[in-house]
């Protein structure tokens, strides 16, 4: 396998490399995203560990076996190398450009991929909505409604911040966000 580097020092490995790796059974796979992301699509044998929980994650039995992480650009998967490169994680690699990137090339992927939107487009839509709510509201009826732009700003912070999202977690347990058969 081939490696490049990025500015963040973590080696990346193309959605083909990886592609073959998996043909070989010579990798683990880890999905840092959330569980709801993961069970509507996701790269076959890849294991679920969400990135607030990857600094529980042990390391594998052998230190031989590469560890490939994934989330759906890279941006949270190279936060979750950086977190296992400083617990002393051996040969640990990122998928360049997240599960999008594999999704590109054609490679397959598993799970309930027919949701209607992703679920991070729904908090979008959702936080936008009543942040644009409380601003009509607070200028033509009351201005308390500005709290609730407020509030729903500071949970977006707090969700860029720690990687959890509450909003993500109670449209999860929509209907159509479940997966099929549960």
């Amino acid at each position: 396998m081939t490696m490049t580097t990025t500015t963040t020092e973590s080696p990346l490995i193309s959605a083909a490399e990886l592609h073959d790796a998996l043909q070989r059974q010579q990798v683990l796979l880890i999905d840092v995203r959330e569980p709801s992301e993961y069970n509507n699509a996701h790269i076959p044998g890849a294991l679920l560990c969400p990135l607030a929980n990857v600094k529980e994650l042990e390391p594998p039995c052998s230190s031989d076996t590469p560890v490939v992480l994934y989330c759906e650009s890279g941006r949270r998967s190279r936060m979750a190398y950086e977190t296992l490169a400083s617990r002393g994680f051996k040969n640990l690699k990122n998928l360049e450009g997240g599960i999008q990137r594999w999704k590109q090339g054609g490679y397959p992927i598993t799970g309930a991929v027919s949701a209607p939107i992703s679920l991070m487009r729904q908090v979008q839509i959702v936080a936008g909505s009543l942040i644009l709510t409380g601003v009509i509201l607070g200028f033509t009826v009351n201005p308390g409604f500005f709290f609730l732009s407020g509030f729903v700003g500071a949970g977006l912070v707090f969700a860029g911040v720690t990687g959890t999202c509450a909003l993500a977690r109670l449209l999860a347990l929509l209907p159509f966000n479940r997966p099929q058969g549960k």
